[in-house]
């Protein structure tokens, strides 16, 4: 069984004046504050929540 990938989130942008559900999505990945990087597991999942927001954020691979 081979280990699951993981992804390194950043936020670049301030989710300020979005709208709630590009607020909820940045939120739901666990990431809280501008250029904080969280490491996220890369399921559909979280790749649907991060290409509805990939205006405010930075992906790597990790």
């Amino acid at each position: 069984m081979s280990e699951a990938k993981s992804l390194k989130v950043t936020m670049v942008r301030s989710i300020h004046g979005r709208l709630k559900s590009h607020q909820a999505c940045v939120r739901g990945l666990g990431i809280r504050r501008i250029h904080n990087p969280v490491i996220v597991k890369d399921t559909p999942e979280n790749r649907g929540m991060m290409n509805r927001v990939s205006y405010l954020l930075k992906v790597e691979e990790a």
